[in-house]
């Protein structure tokens, strides 16, 4: 069976499949694909995104899709920036742009009021329509000065309970581990081995032919 990946970005690219190589299943991604839609991440959720992504890339390539969509909420901004995570300092945002948005943002809160909490909800659709979805969450905390050169996005900067390392000074094993994103993909692994014994048995080798 093939599962693509609905998402162009690379580094999540790279989590996605470590975290799902041990099951019987071709990883794609988008960019293994020609001619597939580009899809607009307008939803008001991070739910409502991630199935959008998982079932028109589904609907477009006839094979099972995998989505997630991750925001960073932040407590004394109100759960900013959420769902606006990966554009929050505007489109064509980089990740240092946002990391400097937010700690300017946060600029004389003291440490005890950072706290925030990531999400990741995973989308997984068939492409007969069905989708399901489930989600992961690590709390945590915004450090003042950034840490790390592993990881991507907001990891140099989010420090989660219990670790004095954060996301970015871990290797990827270990942030898997303890990760939203790992706890969420964990989670769709039950919903793909169900969906290798069930409705994906169907689902032909090559749609295209």
């Amino acid at each position: 069976m093939r599962l693509v990946l609905a998402t162009h970005n690379d580094h999540k690219v790279t989590e996605l499949s470590k975290m799902l190589e041990d099951l019987d299943v071709e990883i794609l991604s988008v960019r293994d694909l020609p001619d597939l839609p580009d899809v607009i991440e307008d939803g008001e959720t991070l739910e409502a995104n991630a199935v959008k992504k998982a079932t028109a890339i589904s609907a477009a390539t006839g094979l099972p899709a995998l989505a997630d969509d991750t925001g960073l909420e932040v407590e004394p901004l109100g759960g900013e920036p959420g769902v606006f995570s990966a554009r929050y300092a505007g489109p064509g945002a980089t990740y240092d742009d946002n990391n400097r948005k937010l700690l300017a943002a946060l600029e004389g809160v003291p440490a005890e009021r950072r706290r925030a909490v990531f999400r990741c909800v995973v989308a997984v659709a068939l492409p007969g329509g069905g989708v399901r979805t489930v989600e992961g969450r690590t709390a945590g905390s915004i450090i003042d000065v950034p840490r790390g050169r592993m990881g991507f996005g907001y990891d140099p900067i989010f420090l989660p309970d219990g670790s004095t390392r954060t996301y970015a000074e871990m290797t990827q094993t270990e942030k898997n581990s303890i990760s939203h994103r790992g706890k969420a993909v964990r989670a769709a692994r039950g919903l793909v081995e169900e969906l290798l014994e069930d409705a994906f048995r169907e689902v032909p080798d090559d749609p295209r032919n």
